[in-house]
């Protein structure tokens, strides 16, 4: 995991050249308009002096998905003008409820939170509401419909997501053969949405029996406990679908330690050591959760409320979706640079 966020670290460094070269406003003014916002409004940002005041939080940044995002943040916000406080879940929803338990005591412009499992933030959200606060939800429903006044929500497709890589395992399978689908936190609207799509998937594959779908909360040492439990109860396992990448790149280290070979594994998040594995075939088919987007856009949005006095439900709709592409041979080199930039 260590070389992983030593990997994105270099990847930001690169990202920094690149809109040096570019120059802050403009490139501010082409994330404003690519996320459907004014760009005469960067301008405004440049000349203002004191920035906006912000405080973000995603299920947890030991996951490379969490840990980009809080790049891409950050990245946006410095052009927008934007001090960003992180509040990190460390996957776990009983400390991200007590991060935000503290964040909520605190005056800020907007709120941007990733949330660990629907309704677990319910109580210190709705306080950040009623002081002010525009909140914006990314990735992951934060609660269940009307029982919060979000500004927005900005997520994937997560039941395409899942689908689409099930085919892609599935028809690597031949059609037949045992597989296993390794969910993250259970509470996860989008871990609930990729299991529907995988699952309805699986329906049309009557000779594929799913052996274990068991719930590994995107922790890479849960993975392994289960996989290495996995490969001995089922030595004839051929495939896995996994809710994100960090898990299925976890899990073939345990199929590799067990001198195993041709496990065929899918995942989700497109993050760049899964599209190498793509390239490389360690890994089937991945697909995008775009957290530059998600992640970048809910600053904007929060940009938006602040400077341009945009209202949720009228000058920005409740929900917005942010899509990636499944990741191909053909693609990934380009997708690559889009994620160097923060651009996806």
């Amino acid at each position: 995991m260590s070389q992983d966020l030593d990997d994105l670290n270099e990847i930001a460094a690169s990202r920094r050249d690149v809109f040096k070269l570019m120059g802050a406003t403009a490139v501010a003014s082409a994330l404003f308009a690519s996320a459907g916002l004014d760009p005469a409004m960067a301008q405004e940002l440049k000349k203002t002096s004191k920035p906006l005041k912000a405080a973000m939080s995603n299920a947890g940044l030991q996951a490379t998905w969490c840990a980009q995002g809080k790049q891409a943040a950050e990245a946006w916000a410095k052009l927008m003008n934007v001090e960003v406080t992180w509040f990190d879940g460390e996957l776990s929803a009983t400390k991200q409820r007590a991060t935000i338990d503290n964040m909520a005591t605190q005056k800020w412009d907007f709120v941007a939170i990733q949330t660990f499992g629907i309704g677990t933030l319910n109580d210190p959200i709705k306080r950040v509401i009623d002081a002010g606060s525009p909140v914006i939800t990314m990735d992951t429903m934060m609660a269940p419909e009307g029982q919060l006044a979000i500004h927005t929500f900005i997520a994937p497709d997560n039941v395409m997501m899942g689908s689409v890589v099930a085919d892609q395992v599935l028809k690597a399978m031949g059609g037949k053969g045992k597989i296993a689908m390794t969910q993250g936190a259970l509470g996860h609207s989008g871990a609930q949405g990729r299991a529907k799509g995988f699952k309805q998937v699986l329906a049309n594959y009557p000779n594929v029996e799913l052996v274990d779908e068991q719930p590994a909360d995107w922790d890479v040492t849960k993975v392994a406990r289960i996989w290495d439990s996995l490969l001995t109860k089922h030595p004839d396992l051929k495939a896995g679908f996994f809710h994100n990448d960090d898990m299925a790149l976890a899990a073939d280290k345990v199929i590799k330690s067990k001198g195993k070979s041709g496990i065929l594994l899918g995942g989700v998040d497109a993050m760049p050591p899964a599209v190498n594995a793509v390239l490389d075939g360690t890994m089937v088919a991945t697909v995008r959760n775009p957290s530059c987007r998600i992640h970048g856009w809910s600053v904007a949005a929060g940009v938006a409320a602040v400077m341009a006095g945009e209202k949720p439900g009228k000058d920005i709709p409740n929900f917005i979706l942010a899509d990636g592409p499944v990741i191909t041979k053909d693609n990934a080199a380009g997708h690559l640079w889009l994620q160097k930039n923060f651009l996806i």
